[in-house]
């Protein structure tokens, strides 16, 4: 806990069962987590065998898999009925460490942010961490688009290392966002609809074999579509389309 605040570690999981362990052991090892909810997204391998065996762990299994935005608001659902007052989503394939999970934690028990971004780019080195180029260059344009239709000033709306108070995921109208990866893109866009602060940290990250990553054709659509999320909102801002998925309006 932190201040009295209840904190989940949430892991969005799909054919996990190489590097579940670790990155479950280091995320306790931080001495803050209270609970960790393993939602597996109807693997292929034994990663709900294994999350089942580890302490302090709910593990829940989604029979057909449901995908990363899927999987997302079940562990958001999941994080709110079990008390979670701060939830950090942490990707089970160590790609982002879990060693800043009490910096970004305690930003939020302390009610300084109600997010707190795990930002890859900010520290300037991400290529040298071993990001692909073209994956660099995509997001930094997709991330310079959105700050101009948005008027936010992010350094990344990419990553996957994020953390929420429970009085954000309670405001938010996340079941009207994807089930696919634009889902991380259109919460992003729902903040700050909403007048909500983003904080953000130097994150670094590993890229390595049993990091999971999308193929480049689903990496165009996702492109798009978090293209289309940024129009939308600059759009409605100005009146000329309905808020629609921002709001819990229709």
């Amino acid at each position: 806990m932190f201040n009295g605040k209840k904190v989940v570690v949430v892991m969005p999981a799909y054919n996990a069962a190489v590097t579940l362990e670790r990155t479950y052991n280091e995320v306790m090892s931080q001495g803050c987590v209270d609970l960790v909810i393993v939602v597996d997204d109807a693997s292929k391998d034994n990663t709900l065998e294994l999350a089942e065996k580890l302490p302090n762990t709910l593990a829940h299994r989604h029979e057909v898999n449901k995908g990363y935005g899927g999987n997302q608001k079940t562990c958001y659902r999941l994080a709110l009925e079990n008390g979670a007052d701060v939830v950090v989503m942490v990707h089970p394939d160590y790609q982002y460490t879990p060693l800043l999970i009490p910096a970004m934690a305690t930003m939020i028990a302390n009610g300084l942010y109600p997010c707190v971004l795990g930002s890859r780019v900010l520290g300037g080195k991400a290529r040298k961490q071993g990001m692909p180029w073209w994956r660099y260059v995509a997001n930094r344009f997709l991330t310079l688009y959105a700050n101009i239709m948005t008027g936010a000033k992010l350094s990344e709306y990419h990553t996957g290392y994020r953390a929420f108070s429970r009085e954000l995921l309670e405001a938010l109208p996340l079941e009207r966002n994807s089930d696919d990866f634009v889902f991380d893109n259109q919460m992003l866009m729902q903040i700050l609809w909403k007048g909500y602060t983003i904080a953000e940290v130097s994150c670094p990250t590993k890229y390595f074999t049993d990091a999971s990553s999308i193929n480049f054709i689903r990496s165009c659509k996702y492109g798009l579509g978090c293209m289309a999320a940024a129009t939308r909102f600059f759009l409605a801002r100005r009146g000329l389309l309905k808020p629609g998925p921002f709001t819990d309006q229709a």
